[in-house]
């Protein structure tokens, strides 16, 4: 058995999942129409933007935080949107089990 074949493996098994399917429908969706991908786009440089600051050590202020959630709150009306955010969340569940699993196996090899 050679390891990085089974990394591989996993890596397409993760690419052709159903949750993957959908998220890969779901973003084709929301950039294909104009608004949505406009919506999109200034939402994630905003994001982008205070996890910079995050990560250069500033915290963001409450007032920042609360226009994040009402922006947030406002493009998740938008049905495409939605879907997107949806499928994001779906993915990145089965992403984060996938890593515990691999994560309990590197803390069973080091304790």
């Amino acid at each position: 058995m050679n390891v990085y074949d089974k990394a591989y493996e996993l890596a397409k098994v993760l690419k052709e999942c159903e949750e993957a399917k959908l998220l890969k429908i779901a973003k084709d969706e929301a950039e294909a129409d104009p608004e949505a991908k406009g919506m999109l786009d200034d939402f994630r440089e905003r994001q982008t933007f205070l996890q910079q600051k995050m990560m250069a050590g500033e915290e963001p202020s409450a007032v920042d935080m609360e226009k994040m959630n009402a922006l947030y709150e406002v493009i998740a009306l938008n049905p495409l949107i939605a879907r997107l955010l949806d499928a994001e969340r779906r993915f990145a569940v089965v992403f984060e089990d996938v890593n515990r699993i691999m994560s309990d196996v590197l803390k069973s090899i080091v304790d």
